[in-house]
C-alpha cells in the first residue's frame, strides 16, 4: 500500500533507529527478515493496516483483511454473520 512516504519515513515512524530504518523496512519487504510482533504492530499502526494484512501473501486475502479492518464494529459482526450464512449454504 503505498503511503508517500520513503521506506525511511516509514521505520523511523514505527520507531525504528533512523540510522537502521530503510534498510530494515528494505529486508522486511524483500522477506530476508520478519519483523518482530511490537514492530510489526507499529508498523501496521503508521500504514493504517490490521497486522496480518501484512503478513498475507494471497492479494485477494490481504485486501479483505484491510478492508475488514476499516469496518465499524456494528458492520464487522454483520459481515462475519453473512459468511457464516454463505459458509452453511
Amino acid at each position: 500500500m503505498a503511503m508517500g512516504i520513503s521506506q525511511r519515513q516509514l521505520g523511523v515512524l514505527a520507531g525504528i533507529d533512523a540510522f537502521a530504518a530503510s534498510s530494515r523496512v528494505n529486508q522486511y519487504e524483500q522477506g530476508k527478515h520478519a519483523p518482530d510482533f511490537g514492530t510489526a504492530a507499529r508498523l501496521a499502526g503508521v500504514l493504517g493496516v490490521p497486522v496480518p494484512y501484512l503478513f498475507s501473501t494471497d492479494d485477494e486475502l490481504a485486501g479483505l483483511i484491510r478492508k475488514f479492518g476499516a469496518l465499524p464494529e456494528e458492520k464487522r459482526k454483520r459481515l462475519i454473520r453473512n459468511l457464516n450464512l454463505l459458509e452453511a449454504e
